[in-house]
C-alpha cells in the first residue's frame, strides 16, 4: 500500500470522527437547553451533560491538532 494512501485514509477517519464529535457536541447543547427550560430542571443531569460536552470539546481540539501538520520553525 502506498504511504500517501495510508495517510489519506487516516485523515479521512480523523475527519469522520471530528464531524461526529462536533455533531454530538451540538446535540448536547440542544439537550442542555431543553432540560434547563423545564419548570424544574434537573441540575444533576445538566451537570453531567456539561461535563460530557467539555470532554467532547477536548476531543475535537485533539482531532483538529492531528489534522494540522507539524511545522518546525
Amino acid at each position: 500500500m502506498n504511504d500517501d494512501t495510508g495517510e489519506a485514509e487516516a485523515e479521512a477517519l480523523i475527519l469522520a470522527r471530528l464531524a461526529l464529535a462536533q455533531q454530538d457536541h451540538a446535540d448536547l447543547d440542544v439537550a442542555i437547553q431543553a432540560i434547563a427550560a423545564a419548570p424544574v430542571p434537573n441540575m444533576m443531569v445538566i451537570s453531567r451533560l456539561k461535563r460530557k460536552k467539555l470532554l467532547l470539546k477536548d476531543e475535537i481540539e485533539r482531532l483538529k491538532d492531528q489534522l494540522t501538520p507539524d511545522i518546525i520553525a
